[in-house]
């Protein structure tokens, strides 16, 4: 038999699942080409309600969010996932074109564990998946 059993390191280092929630179409297809680079498998969501139907569907280990979305925006959206004990644990990274202290330090009341301003670069996005993604179940 010539079957592989994979050790502890290629497990670690397969690529995470992550939501991208964001309006802009644009900033969602680079946030998914740029994750798709780093080898990670890539979940869109356009606003806070169809995040939170895909929280639950895919599970994710991490998640991106806009913070000025229509309906439910990203602090609504992140307290929300962040209130259910099943998701609560989720690293959750605020995305916003602004870049003030208010919006960082409201970020964080809502629970979420780090803020990007956009527009972001590969490097930045990548190395966020690989400082907060939930190292096992």
């Amino acid at each position: 038999m010539d079957t592989q059993v994979q050790g502890p390191q290629s497990v670690a280092a397969a690529g995470a699942k992550v939501l991208v929630i964001d309006d802009s179409n644009t900033i969602r297809r680079s946030a998914e080409i740029f994750l798709r680079q780093g080898g990670h498998e890539v979940v869109l969501a356009e606003d806070g309600f169809d995040a939170l139907a895909k929280v639950n569907d895919h599970v994710p280990e991490l998640i991106f969010c806009d913070i000025l979305m229509p309906r439910l925006d990203g602090y609504q959206t992140c307290a929300i996932i962040k209130r259910n004990p099943r998701f609560a644990g989720v690293p959750v990274i605020m995305l916003s074109s602004k870049d003030g202290l208010f919006d960082k330090a409201r970020g964080r009341m809502v629970g979420s564990e780090e803020y990007l301003t956009k527009p972001f670069t590969k490097e930045q996005l990548l190395r966020a998946v690989q400082a907060f993604r939930r190292q096992g179940p």
